[in-house]
């Protein structure tokens, strides 16, 4: 019989800011997608505040970035404390 062994299941420090991260930077690749597509189709371009959702693709990279270095910080005090 096998063993089921279970993974981690608690989640790291800076997990739910990287998922946020993702999902707004998406959010905001879709939002340039269509923002862009009237331009490339001949079509009447969208109003200028539009082009604004595209900046959720900045906004996205920067929350995941936060939570990689939040994990990478919490992954050092528990090095730090592991050490000692």
């Amino acid at each position: 019989m096998r063993d089921k062994t279970q993974t981690n299941s608690a989640a790291a420090p800076g997990d739910g800011l990287i998922r946020a991260g993702a999902v707004i930077f998406f959010l905001g690749a879709l939002a340039t997608l269509v923002t862009v597509a009237p331009l490339f189709l001949h079509a009447k371009p969208f109003p200028t505040y539009m082009f604004g959702l595209s900046m959720l693709m900045a906004v996205g990279f920067l929350i995941a970035g936060a939570g990689v270095l939040r994990s990478v910080a919490a992954g050092r005090r528990q090095a730090r404390g592991a050490s000692r």
